[in-house]
Parts: structure tokens; sequence; C-alpha cells
């Protein structure tokens, strides 16, 4: 008998398509008493309907918001996802970092009717800003649990309503409000459709040797769109999804799943780098010489030649394999050791730490997306001649991209076209007339420039760029991107708007500063007070004295203060996606950079 066609419209019929196509008896995974525990397709869709029904029961209906505001993702988090879906709800993620401002805005702008928050701090977070009767949580330990995991559906009328209701949501219809975290000013939420997010998902199928059964780590917030649109395809690929018990532990997940590919934010990769510095600066001269010799000759690895390496000497092949295993295989054995490749997104990655790792046999693909794409607009692809480090790859079929306005360094605003970008921000028809051109180009914001005629480079933020009170034009991201590249620096804001000079707010790599403290008879007390160390302080500028002899002399660091601390969510210096609050860290030194242009 043959199957009837197999294909998905909706992002819920991923489920099934699963079920027809390839079904898994471990498709979402989960630790539990000590050991990786999963779910069967067929066991989650019967999960997902039991939800529903218990929505239906409750009296929701179809365009109704449903808030969710995770930590992790989990099984839970996607059948409660799908179950609202099918329902026609309107899912309206919200980051566990934001704000009480910003979680009440969304929840009234958006007239939210149930709120499900990951454990209960959350819940009361959202219980002391909101009116709201239907909050609950997924800590089964605690008071006010989510009743819709309980439900066992016996009421032929209801499945017979969750037909019809399923039967009524078209690929048109909105399926979620994703709010942007922003760099400045207030939320804005991205209403994106189910065709939005399908056409992305199929567009990401022919692209990544993916296949049944192989097994894929997630470890990011599943309140972003990244994360939650590399789940939706990872089950269209019909691969099975391991969801990370919480930060802490993403070291031992990784060991104990052993996955074959995972997505990822560069601080992660960043992290596991400076480790390797901070190993590096703890070790005797000769161990340091073989590290520091390992990590150049990975820095030098192209990917468009990882076959043949012409180009590259014929020692070259050797080298690498020496380099692999001194050094550079404890990065893939951290990774569980049968990791192929990951895809790097929500930041620009450092193009030297993308070699290291695609060096150390894993091979690392940046990409390029928005929240208002859902989300992916470009990727580096794993095929030789398809990944280049210095870029954020080609664009994904089906999206069209361009430039405007470019300058005469070939850069411009990127202008982005396709059947994934959202209908428009919620409740903001003057924002939505800013962003649309006439002919349905969406304004991205940032700056890029083609490579190769057909890899994406992105430059800047378009509203990032300032000029100095000499009327020089000055990019910041590269030059932060440039002088993070020393060990002794993790964090750099560029400064300079209406200013004779450029300076810079630098956060030190603490680890590696009090290393060479001790090397060098520094006593070391605490950050705060050795970032006002007059020995730190002339080490920190010898090191900006280094990197400022690669730059034009108009982008050179005139000045710069040191930060006490890192900059963090938590903290309120940076977006839910890592991406620096230029406003909050302006008015944060404030005093600090007045004394500078003294």
């Amino acid at each position: 008998m043959m199957k009837a066609n197999v294909d998905f419209l909706r992002v819920f019929d991923i489920v099934e398509y699963q079920m027809n196509k390839y079904p898994q008896q471990a498709a979402l995974n989960f630790f539990y008493d000590d050991k990786w525990k999963g779910f069967s397709i067929g066991n989650i869709q019967q999960q997902i309907d039991n939800i529903s029904c218990w929505l239906i029961a409750q009296g929701f209906q179809k365009g109704d918001c449903a808030a969710l505001i995770p930590r992790m993702g989990s099984p839970l988090w996607m059948m409660i996802d799908f179950a609202c879906q099918q329902l026609g709800m309107v899912i309206v993620p919200i980051h566990p970092t934001a704000t009480v401002e910003d979680m009440k805005f969304i929840l009234e702008e958006v007239a939210a009717k149930i709120c499900i928050t990951a454990d209960a701090p959350l819940f009361n977070k959202v219980k002391s800003i909101s009116g709201l009767h239907q909050i609950s949580h997924l800590d089964e330990t605690q008071p006010n649990f989510f009743d819709g995991l309980n439900h066992r559906n016996q009421n032929a009328s209801v499945n017979t309503e969750l037909i019809k209701r399923k039967n009524e949501v078209s690929e048109t219809d909105m399926l979620a409000i994703m709010y942007t975290s922003g760099t400045s000013g207030t939320p804005k939420g991205a209403m994106l459709t189910h065709r939005n997010v399908v056409s992305n998902i199929k567009s990401i199928l022919p692209l990544f040797p993916i296949g049944p059964g192989d097994k894929i780590l997630s470890f990011l917030p599943f309140s972003h769109i990244f994360e939650r649109t590399s789940c939706y395809a990872c089950m269209a690929f019909g691969a099975n999804i391991y969801f990370s018990r919480k930060l802490e532990t993403i070291d031992k997940d990784f060991k104990t799943v052993k996955p074959f590919f995972c997505t990822c934010v560069p601080k992660t990769l960043e992290r596991m780098y400076e480790i390797l510095e901070e190993q590096r600066e703890q070790e005797s001269t000769l161990t340091k010489m073989l590290i520091t010799w390992a990590m150049k000759t990975g820095e030098q690895f192209k990917a468009e030649r990882r076959n043949t390496f012409s180009g590259q000497g014929f020692l070259f092949p050797i080298k690498l394999f020496l380099a692999r295993l001194l050094v550079l295989n404890r990065w893939r054995k951290a990774l569980g050791g049968k990791i192929k490749f990951m895809v790097v997104g929500a930041a620009a990655l450092r193009p030297e730490i993308a070699r290291l790792f695609s060096a150390a046999g894993v091979t690392t693909l940046s990409g390029y997306g928005m929240t208002e794409a859902s989300p992916l607009i470009t990727v580096n692809r794993p095929e030789p001649g398809m990944n280049n480090f210095e870029t954020v790859g080609l664009p994904v079929p089906g999206v069209e991209i361009k430039l405007d306005d470019i300058n005469e360094n070939g850069e411009g605003e990127i202008l982005v076209k396709g059947p994934n970008i959202m209908k428009g921000y919620f409740n903001r028809p003057e924002l939505n007339r800013e962003v649309f051109t006439d002919d349905g180009w969406f304004r991205t914001g940032d700056v890029g420039k083609m490579v190769k005629k057909r890899f994406l480079a992105i430059t800047d933020r378009k509203k990032d760029i300032f000029k100095t009170s000499s009327g020089i034009y000055i990019a910041p991201q590269p030059l932060e991107r440039h002088f993070i590249t020393s060990p002794f620096i993790s964090q750099c804001m560029i400064i300079g708007f209406n200013k004779p000079f450029v300076s810079a707010i630098l956060v030190p790599h603490f680890t590696v500063l009090q290393s060479w403290c001790e090397e060098n008879g520094v006593h070391w007390t605490s950050s705060q007070f050795m970032v006002h160390n007059i020995k730190v302080i002339q080490k920190m500028q010898q090191e900006v004295d280094r990197l400022n002899k690669t730059l034009q002399n108009y982008q050179r660091v005139g000045k710069f203060i040191l930060s006490e601390g890192d900059w963090s969510v938590e903290g309120g210096e940076l977006t839910a996606s890592f991406k620096m609050i230029r406003s909050k860290l302006m008015e944060k030194h404030g005093g600090e950079i007045e004394k500078m242009y003294l």
C-alpha cells in the first residue's frame, strides 16, 4: 500500500511528517534519574493532542495568545508549543531574562490569555505584574504546575473538535509573535506565520547532511527563534533531539550524548577558545610554545581545501595532523568526540575561532539571520568551496539579498526578500512603513558587503556607525572584533561619536590577566581593584598599542578605560542574544568617558 504524499505546510505538521516518513523511537529526549529518556514520535503526538484537548476544554480559541517563558528547551516545551499551534493559538515566547517592565509590556500588548513559565520563580515574577488567571509553570514539585500535561482526553466530542480546529489552521495564519530583545527602545514583536517558518525549514533541509536517528544536542534558550526553528528542522530531518538540562551541565551533556550536530552562539566557542588560552598561560614554556604553534597552525586551515590542502604547502597536512593529535583534538573530545559540524548564529564569530574548530575536525558554519526572517538568511555550507570563514555564507534557497546605498568600499545596507520574512511588527504600522520598501524588501539595518560575488560579510549595524568630530565615519564592530583577538581582552566597545579620536571600553580577560600578574610579580587582589593597577593598565596599553599598529591612524584607539566585570544579560549590558546594549554601557561609564576626552 502506497503512503499518502508526505509533506508539511504548518509547523505542527512536522510531527506527523516524521511519523510517516521515518518514525523515531527517541525523537525528543531529556535527562532524568541519571540517564537519558526518550519519547517516541507516536507518544509525542498523543501527548500533544491531550494538551490541545485540555486547552479546548478550558475555552481557548483560535487567535488567543499563549505566552511561554522557557529557560532551556525540553520535550515538554515542544509538546506545549505544538498543542497550542494545532488550535491556531499564537505563541508569544518571552526571554526569561527580560525585565519586569518588558514582560508586563509584552503580556499586555498581545493580551495574553495564558502564560506558562519554566519554574516557580518565573511564575512569581509574572504573577506580580499580571492579572492573568491562567498562569502556571513546569516544575512538578511545586504548586501551580501546568495541568495540561496531566490531562488524558477520553471525550470523543472534544477529539472531533480538535480535528476540526486543526483543519481550520492555514499556513498563512499567525504562528508566533517573537519579540526582539533589541539594543535600545521598546520591545517589538515580529509576526511570523506558519508559511514564514516552514519556508525557512524547507530551505535548510537540503543544505545539511543530517539524517534520521542522528543525535542533536539542544542547549540554547528556547525563547529564541534560532533554537526554535532549529528544533523544528531537526524533527523534519528525523534526528533525535537531546535537550540539555541546564547551562552548568552542557559539558557533561556533550560527553554523554555524543551529538553529531548542534547549533550554538559565538559565546560558546569563544569560551572554549578562552579556556585553551588560559591553559596555555599556566603551562611551562615548552608546552606554551606547543599550544601556540598548534593554534597558529589551525588558524591557517582553509575549509574550501580541506581534502587536498592545495596552496598550503605539502607539509601542512602533517602539521595539521600533529596539531590535532597534540592539542586541537581536545576540543572535539570535549564536544563528545562524534560531532561533525555545527552552525553558529545570533552574533558574529571570529574567523580564527571558526578555522580552529574546523581544523579540529568540527566543521564550523557561520550563518546570518534575524527574528524577522524566521530566522535564517544566509549560511555557509559543509561542502568544499562553500564555507568562507570571513563571511556568514550564501543566501539560503528561496531568499534574495541585495545591498542598498553602497559606499566606496562596496558596503551597503542589507535588504532581504523571501517567504520567510515576517508579516510585520505587531501594532507598529509606522515602523512597518520604515522597514519595508515599496517593492517589498525588508531593511535589516545591518551593513554588509559581498565577498567573491556570492558570500555575504556583515560589517556593522547601520545605526552603530558614527562620525568623529573630524568628519570621519567609524564602523565599530570590525574594530571591536579586532581588539578581542588579544588574549588579554574579553569584551570591547568602541566609542567616539562627535569626539576628536576613537576610544574604547575594555573588559580584561581576568583569568589570563591574573596568570600574567602572578608571573610578573604583580600582587593580585580582585578585578575591581586590578583595573586601577598601574602595571595592569600599562600591560593593557601594550596590547592596545600592538593591535593599533595594523589599523589606519583614524581607527586607532587613543585612550581606553577598563571595566571591572564581564558584561552580561543579567547585568543589563547585553541583550538576550548577547549583543551589547551600547546606550546602557555609555550610561554606566559616562563619567569615565567624559574624563577621557578632557
